[in-house]
């Protein structure tokens, strides 16, 4: 069973382009970490201030240790979250079959 995470930034006008940068940094990052099985960032044409990051990890613990990186809290605690909009996540568990 892995650990699943849906998440989404909306930016402002203002702030879109560091967004962009920001994910560009984290995801690659975040694909190196040992318990990151998949980390899919994409940006909604249509609305270009949303973005959509689709991660998955080995358990839960992988995941809040995601969270306590150094580079999500320079990258993201620091520098993304508090210029977004918004921030909205889902969490959820596979199911193996």
């Amino acid at each position: 069973m892995s650990y699943v995470v849906r998440a989404t930034w909306t930016s402002t006008a203002d702030s879109v382009d560091v967004i962009g940068e920001v994910l560009r940094e984290l995801a690659p990052l975040s694909r190196q970490e040992p318990g990151n099985e998949l980390y899919v960032v994409h940006q909604e044409p249509n609305q270009p201030l949303v973005f959509h990051l689709f991660e998955v990890y080995t358990d839960e613990e992988a995941y809040r240790a995601h969270g306590e990186s150094d580079h999500f809290q320079r990258l993201a605690v620091e520098k993304a979250i508090p210029i977004l909009k918004s921030r909205e996540r889902e969490f959820h568990l596979t199911l193996d079959f």
